[in-house]
């Protein structure tokens, strides 16, 4: 199997960026998944439970079950969504912010050391290459893999 395939280049770089997240983080006390969850409900402030487990890829009952332990840990608190009273919205609590805005700095921090040597125009390059990735894998529809499926069996 080729590992310097694109898809196993993306893996293993996001792999590798929450590892280092991670080893820099481990004094707060929270999970990785659970950092993620703050970052995300800092940044998209009033984001349902449903969306961030999409944000997250994790199923909804790990999410909720990682939002309970926040909120009893007094990091997120939940909002009736006044367009859907079925629905939770998530906010920091003002003892989260704190917490927030350094995992975003070391964050910042983690990416800043990943991109050491690369230019302006290879970043720039970069990012293209990969939004365009990413709106062909979000725009494409579900479709007949049985040739995909033969090669696989067969190859």
């Amino acid at each position: 199997m080729d590992n310097n395939h694109i898809a196993f280049v993306i893996s293993d770089v996001a792999r590798l960026y929450r590892r280092r997240f991670d080893e820099r983080t481990r004094s707060f006390g929270i999970t990785g998944p659970q950092m993620r969850a703050l970052v995300a409900i800092m940044r998209f402030p009033g984001i349902n439970q449903g969306a961030l487990a999409d944000r997250l890829d994790v199923e909804p009952i790990t999410t909720c079950r990682m939002v309970d332990r926040l909120e009893q840990a007094s990091l997120v608190e939940r909002r009736r969504d006044p367009q859907d009273r079925r629905a939770w919205q998530l906010f920091l609590t003002e003892t989260a912010e704190p917490i927030a805005q350094e995992l975003q700095a070391i964050g910042q921090s983690v990416l800043n050391e990943s991109l050491q040597g690369v230019d302006a125009d290879a970043r720039n390059a970069a990012m293209a290459l990969l939004g365009q990735i990413r709106d062909n894998l979000h725009n494409v529809t579900p479709h007949d893999d049985r040739q995909t499926q033969g090669a696989v069996r067969h190859g």
